[in-house]
């Protein structure tokens, strides 16, 4: 199990895509769920998924060499509250919208981003960019779930998923059609914080687009990271540079 979560195997790389396959089903089950009625079958899948996310919560601290320091992490308590959250029907009213917290955990665990490295050459060269347009689809999945959980209760404006992911697109662009706006002083905060963030990450994205191509390849001199595609010498120290080229047709 410690070489399936922590190892450099096929096996291990495969395993850990399976896991994020099994999050973004995860994510699609949420958003399915929110076109229709409560209905048992419901409240039982979320019992399975949440069954399912606990025993791999469990196995990770069992592997993890400081189980203990994982709880210091945003994405460790993010599944917490997504267990709770699929477990609620046990209980009572479930959680709710906190179930999309599990999704920040697609970038930050399971040693994603270097598997995705070493197995996919288009990743690596556009990573910062890849990286970038990953981050708005979280938020906007993160935020989209806490709008629609807070408001469609009380607001007839917003009767489903895709009510919210419209409100929460047109108040992050700044377009504000206006056809569609939060109740209540919290649900102005909402959309305070879709136009703070969401402009913020706008340009993280813009700022990666703009930016001259580069290649990540440590310079065995000064260690630096990041050079041009066509770099033969370390520009910082003039170190001479062998940067592997997968060739272009």
């Amino acid at each position: 199990m410690r070489l399936l979560y922590h190892g450099h195997s096929r096996a291990a790389h495969r395993f850990r895509y399976g896991i994020v396959v099994f999050d973004l089903i995860t994510i699609a089950f949420i958003i399915a769920t929110s076109f229709t009625p409560d209905a048992p079958w419901i409240e039982y899948l979320d019992v399975c998924f949440g069954v399912l996310i606990l025993i791999e919560f469990c196995a990770r601290l069992w592997v993890s060499p400081h189980p203990a320091r994982d709880f210091t992490h945003f994405s460790t308590w993010a599944d917490i509250v997504a267990i709770l959250s699929f477990l609620a029907p046990i209980v009572g009213e479930g959680l709710g919208f906190l179930r999309v917290l599990r999704t920040v955990r697609l970038l930050h665990t399971y040693q994603l981003l270097s598997n995705l490295r070493v197995d996919f050459p288009f990743f690596r060269r556009n990573e910062e960019t890849v990286v970038a347009v990953i981050n708005i689809i979280v938020f906007l999945f993160i935020t989209t779930g806490l709008v629609y959980e807070t408001q469609h209760y009380r607001n007839p404006a917003i009767g489903n998923y895709v009510d919210a992911l419209y409100f929460t697109v047109t108040t992050l662009t700044t377009t504000g059609f206006g056809d569609i706006t939060l109740e209540g002083s919290f649900g102005r905060l909402i959309a305070v914080s879709i136009m703070i963030f969401g402009v913020t990450l706008f340009l993280r994205l813009l700022q990666t687009l703009l930016r001259p191509q580069k290649v990540r390849y440590p310079c065995p001199g000064c260690g630096l990271q990041r050079h041009e595609v066509d770099a033969v010498h370390c520009k910082a120290c003039g170190e001479k540079l062998n940067i592997p080229d997968e060739g272009r047709f």
